[in-house]
């Protein structure tokens, strides 16, 4: 689905009929450093997102169907156009975008919830406790104001509102305009999950979990999940991530034996860790952690992946501390 910011465009109105896409891309990269550009015609619609450095990903749907990811964004830079769009282009934070880029695969949980029903920041407080990676698309009195509040592992990372200015530092008092005036005015929420750091744990999982102590597993497994998102973002891509996953960790086997895949000790699969060896914790972290960050730097993401798992850093800070691990 497109959904697109609720504050006003940078720019508006332009026209895929005389417009270089490409080109466009690359001025607004330096002109406003990240962002969204939305696609509007009578039968299709569709969205780019890109910061500084790359285009993250894309979305297009039409009577036809829709496409994701690099097929999308071909479509829509293409020279060549079954229709002729709209465009508006939006500005986004560094911190922001790369959620934003994960929106179009969300899925819709709840449904047209009306505040007859169901209160706003009571909401907001259910997706916190669950630990929902998550947003909820807010309407308030039939359009006149509307509001998105983003929730990564139950913690507000941002919003976007049709009275702001896309500031993260009032991201506080926005939120509780928009409950003020959802409770005023009446609202309609949508609520849709992302397809991130998912935290329904089987007992299978659970099981695993225990096997470390104090949650490491878990925390391990958001840590490299992180990652994997922010790599499945990236146009160009030389080796699946697995792959490059388990190459890593041949590399470096010599320091952390138990990641050696021959060894068959440590496995990352769908997100999460199943681990058989006898290592401590902090070796355990230390090995994972450390691989991960030697990816991010061979491929010049060091940057991007700071800021991408900035909420992971503070959720464990703690955990980090006691393990003696500083990133």
């Amino acid at each position: 689905m497109v959904i697109i910011p609720k504050g006003s465009p940078v720019v508006e109105n332009l026209n895929t009929y005389y417009l270089d896409v490409i080109k466009l891309i690359e001025h607004y990269q330096g002109e406003i450093g990240a962002g969204g550009i939305y696609f509007k015609s009578a039968p299709a619609q569709g969205v780019i997102y890109f910061d500084h450095d790359d285009i993250l990903n894309g979305y297009y749907r039409d009577k036809d169907g829709e496409l994701f990811g690099d097929e999308a964004i071909d479509l829509l830079m293409g020279a060549e156009h079954e229709y002729n769009f709209n465009i508006a282009i939006y500005y986004l934070t560094q911190e922001e975008v790369y959620f934003w880029s994960s929106l179009p695969t969300s899925e819709r949980v709840y449904k047209d919830l009306s505040t007859e029903f169901t209160d706003l920041e009571g909401l907001i407080k259910k997706m916190s406790t669950e630990k929902f990676t998550s947003y909820i698309d807010v309407t308030i009195d039939n359009g006149r104001d509307q509001g998105l509040v983003f929730i990564s592992n139950g913690e507000i990372i941002g919003g976007s509102f049709s009275w702001g200015k896309g500031d993260l530092s009032q991201t506080k008092e926005d939120i509780k305009l928009l409950i003020e005036e959802t409770k005023k005015s009446g609202g309609v929420f949508q609520v849709s999950k992302m397809p991130i750091a998912s935290e329904n744990n089987s007992s299978a999982d659970a099981l695993n979990s225990s096997a470390l102590s104090g949650g490491v597993s878990k925390m391990l497994e958001e840590f490299i999940g992180i990652f994997e998102t922010l790599y499945a973002s990236l146009k160009s891509k030389d080796a699946d991530f697995n792959s490059l996953l388990r190459k890593k960790f041949v590399d470096n086997a010599d320091r952390f034996l138990f990641l050696d895949p021959f060894v068959d000790e440590f496995e990352y699969a769908d997100r999460k860790i199943l681990f058989t060896g006898e290592v401590g914790d902090e070796e355990l972290a230390r090995g994972v952690i450390t691989s991960v960050n030697e990816i991010a730097e061979e491929l010049t993401l060091v940057d991007v992946f700071k800021r991408y798992s900035e909420s992971w850093c503070k959720k464990y800070a703690r955990k980090l501390d006691q393990l003696g691990i500083r990133l």
